[in-house]
């Protein structure tokens, strides 16, 4: 098979050449946009999933879906050590600008834009030199008294507020997407919260949508109790054996080739049904297959070099960034989930098995939960963010 001609994208956040299996979560978003382009109340969205199931893909698609109908959107990516002010200025740096492209005399953009750089500007230290202090780049002078007390729920309320009154005046929407949503600081998340919350009241024609790991509702409910009513939650899960199909066969078809039954059902046993490992075995499957239609027989020769492929990048680049310590620990977890049959285990027996007290792990295992490698499922169990991540650690030589 011609590897130039080969359609598979296993990337982090790249959208594959098919977006199968997502079609009722495109379908409601797009209720929601109608609703809220009604002025109907409408909940902001989460979605959680594991690492590998496409979390940042459909994010990105609903943003597209947005834009499709002249919303203004911004974009966030958190991370665990910055704060949400600079970030969240930029993207809503950006929604105006989508906005401003379409309705460039109106004067409320340019208000906006005042508060915006105000909010924004708060984020300087106070008594910081003057040549280390951070410019949003917007234009024109930053306003005051409104969104800037210092004060990140109140200033959040009051610029999201202005915002959904912009998009108002202008007669459209404004979403926002923050992807790794689990990475924001308690006060951020709790400011993000009570903004949502101030929105939802009003039916104010701004809504966010987030994504991020499994434990993210457990981390907004602990910051707002009202939170598992406020927000839509979309669980992202594994595609099913049809969708799965689809999202290899019909790259192939365009490129005029097939799989045979076998061949898809190999894969999807390889895969288990997880996006990125589809994308990852349909393309090193593609490249050694020397014909169409392609075989088991091919999706065998494959399998070892996909899967090298994903002990290096996908898998090894994330054990690498853990200690020894807490290497050790993902190792115990990996022996409790391999006898257990999969899913969460019980942080107790993981300190047994280990044979030490569990207020002793709590640093490693703390600092797995902040890097994103495992999660707490429930109270007392811990779980690996990454599919077939406990399978690929008792592989590894200790």
């Amino acid at each position: 098979m011609d590897p130039v001609r080969n359609p598979y994208a296993p990337g982090a956040g790249q959208r594959p050449p098919e977006l199968a299996g997502r079609d009722r979560e495109l379908d409601q978003f797009d209720v929601v946009l109608e609703r809220v382009s009604r002025r109907r109340p409408e909940r902001s969205m989460i979605l959680t999933g594991l690492r590998g199931v496409g979390k940042t893909v459909l994010l990105n698609a609903l943003r597209s879906q947005a834009i499709g109908r002249r919303w203004g959107t911004g974009k966030i990516e958190a991370r665990p050590d910055q704060q949400l002010r600079r970030p969240l200025t930029n993207a809503l740096h950006m929604a105006v600008r989508e906005l401003s492209s379409h309705h460039r005399a109106l004067d409320q953009i340019d208000d906006f834009l005042g508060t915006l750089k105000a909010f924004a500007l708060r984020s300087n230290p106070s008594g910081g030199k003057i040549r280390d202090r951070w410019q949003p780049g917007i234009d024109g002078p930053a306003t005051s008294g409104r969104a800037d007390s210092g004060d990140i729920e109140i200033d959040l309320v009051e610029l999201l507020t202005d915002a959904a009154d912009l998009a108002t005046a202008v007669g459209t929407g404004i979403a926002l997407f923050i992807d790794e949503m689990q990475d924001l600081g308690a006060e951020d998340i709790s400011a993000l919260c009570a903004a949502c919350h101030e929105l939802s009241q009003t039916g104010a024609p701004l809504i966010v949508v987030g994504a991020g790991l499994p434990h993210l509702p457990a981390l907004l409910s602990a910051s707002k109790s009202y939170s598992e009513r406020l927000f839509r939650y979309v669980r992202i899960d594994r595609l099913d054996r049809a969708a799965a199909d689809l999202a290899l066969l019909a790259p192939a078809e365009r490129e005029d080739a097939t799989f045979d039954e076998d061949a898809l059902a190999a894969l999807y046993d390889a895969a288990d049904g997880y996006p990125y490992f589809v994308q990852a075995y349909g393309k090193v499957t593609w490249d050694v297959a020397p014909r169409s239609p392609i075989t088991a027989a091919d999706v065998k020769v494959a399998a070892p070099e996909a899967e090298a492929e994903l002990a290096v990048g996908f898998f090894g680049s994330r054990y690498e960034r853990a200690t020894p310590a807490e290497r050790e620990y993902m190792r115990a977890m990996a022996e409790l989930e391999n006898s257990s049959d999969g899913g969460a285990v019980s942080t107790s027996e993981v300190a047994v098995s280990l044979g030490r007290k569990p207020s002793s792990l709590s640093p490693a295992r703390d600092s797995l939960i902040k890097k994103g490698l495992i999660y707490s499922a429930e109270r007392g169990t811990v779980a690996f963010t990454v599919p077939h991540f406990a399978r690929y650690l008792r592989t590894q030589p200790t």
